[in-house]
């Protein structure tokens, strides 16, 4: 019988071609838009002057899909999935990990971002030593997770247990797909919740049965909804589809899969499995022409207005200097009234203990965990000024008008212009003067000061504080760190 011709999705039937000889196509490394400075220097020093056509098509793809860091929200498109298709010793290892190092530079907090699974454990560690070249001196932790270190080795190379819950020690882990599985199972604290790319290198070999299985769970825990103690709903991820109106409200971390192959399957049941989200397939392997369809995200150019009575400060700080700073502003130099916005439920609930533990300070938590009659009261004990400190999420505070807000604290510095905006904008409310400061992590502050410029807000003062006046608080808000851990246990 004849052979029955299996019928091809159009992103296979019509790829973007790529150049085969790589000799006479090179590419200067300049020439290749969108590439940060730092790593065009890295790229030099390791001798590399132009890329390879696959490189060439391939890293402006990346970066352009994740143009707007790695959330995407309103009016932000689920970025498309990428295969390449492109012989061995075509560059394709770098096509990903200099995109991937680059959208992740701005990283702040460390979570698991990227994962690289390939099927040996040479291959991993080749991929992972490429990641290290260019991460080196960015802060970006890159962790190696194949089976040659002992399973417990792995555990405290990939999460750290501290008082607040676990903290990610891997922006980027690079892994074999059993020993990965056994993390994804075994290890408490490892989530891919915040997982933005997922490359599967050598992918033929990895849609195989056995390792489907694997796939199928890094997506199952990339979707999982992460319940300790009431999760950050932020990012509560949907799962790919027709994006309506309910799944883009909520700044998403997409998740974005990146297939790379010498041989990438043409069997679309096999593909089926992989459950793309609107492919594009970059290929040196056959040779029909596509039109380039790509998405550019219009940038408006919004200038806001902030109430005439704001004044607007900034300090810089460390991590560790946080807590510290907030009880000094309300102590040392008496604030009151003040709102205290942090970026999760958890933060929030966290610093709340922390605050009441150390004493002194009448706090209160205004947040999505607690009933709404228990947060109207909450709410007119502050206007009462019974509550000298509200802490709260942005959720939460979205919108609502609390009167007599004397200062707004930024305890983390939000990551959107708006979310800026909404937030200093609760006081000086009505014509009435007041006052917001943001703790800017000394590593945020040119993202920060960057962001507020191209909104058109110059007004903003630095506000240093000196360590010795923060010293007087060190003694007390280590005994007040103690007692919680107790009560956390």
């Amino acid at each position: 019988s004849p052979q029955v011709q299996p019928f091809l999705p159009q992103w296979l039937a019509q790829p973007k071609r790529v150049q085969k000889r790589i000799k006479d196509n090179l590419c200067p490394i300049r020439d290749v838009p969108g590439i940060h400075p730092r790593l065009l220097k890295k790229l030099q020093m390791n001798g590399i002057e132009s890329f390879f056509p696959v490189q060439a098509e391939v890293i402006p793809a990346i970066l352009q899909s994740a143009s707007n860091g790695y959330l995407m929200g309103r009016g932000g498109y689920r970025p498309k999935d990428i295969c390449v298709s492109a012989p061995t010793g075509s560059g394709k290892t770098l096509s990903f990990v200099i995109p991937i190092v680059q959208v992740l530079l701005d990283r702040v907090v460390c979570h698991v971002r990227a994962l690289v699974v390939l099927p040996t454990k040479e291959l991993a560690q080749q991929v992972s030593k490429v990641f290290n070249v260019y991460t080196d001196g960015t802060g970006l932790k890159v962790v190696l997770i194949t089976g040659q270190k002992s399973f417990a080795k792995e555990q405290e190379m990939l999460v750290q247990k501290k008082v607040t819950g676990y903290c990610s020690l891997a922006d980027i882990v690079v892994a074999t797909p059993g020993r990965l599985t056994d993390h994804i199972n075994q290890t408490p604290g490892f989530s891919l919740t915040q997982l933005r790319f997922l490359i599967v290198d050598e992918a033929d070999r990895m849609i195989d049965d056995m390792h489907q299985n694997c796939l199928n769970q890094i997506v199952k825990a990339a979707f999982r909804v992460e319940n300790d103690s009431g999760s950050n709903m932020l990012f509560q991820r949907t799962k790919p589809g027709p994006t309506t109106a309910a799944s883009s409200c909520s700044p998403q971390i997409p998740l974005q899969k990146l297939l790379f192959s010498a041989t990438l399957t043409q069997d679309p049941e096999k593909l089926q499995q992989l459950d793309l989200f609107q492919p594009r397939l970059f290929t040196s392997v056959y040779s029909e022409k596509n039109r380039d369809g790509t998405e550019t995200e219009q940038d408006t150019n919004n200038k806001y207005t902030l109430p005439e009575g704001l004044s607007q400060c900034y300090v810089p700080c460390d991590l560790n200097s946080k807590p510290l700073l907030l009880l000094y502003f309300m102590l040392k130099m008496k604030f009151t009234r003040v709102l205290c916005f942090t970026n999760s439920r958890e933060a929030s609930h966290r610093l709340f203990l922390l605050v009441q533990a150390f004493g002194g300070v009448t706090v209160a938590e205004f947040s999505s965990r607690l009933p709404p009659n228990e947060r109207q009261r909450t709410m007119k004990e502050f206007e009462q000024g019974k509550i000298q400190l509200l802490i709260s999420t942005d959720a939460t505070a979205r919108g609502i008008d609390v009167k007599g807000v004397n200062y707004v604290i930024n305890y983390d510095a939000p990551q959107f212009i708006r979310t800026y905006i909404h937030r200093v904008g609760r006081t000086a409310r009505a014509g009435e003067a007041g006052v917001a400061f943001s703790l800017v992590l000394r590593i945020q502050e040119r993202r920060f000061l960057r962001m507020l410029r191209d909104a058109g807000i110059q007004d903003i003062k630095k506000h240093p504080v000196k360590g010795n006046s923060l010293k007087p608080l060190i003694q007390q808000y280590e005994a007040a760190l103690c007692k919680l851990e107790k009560t956390v246990k």
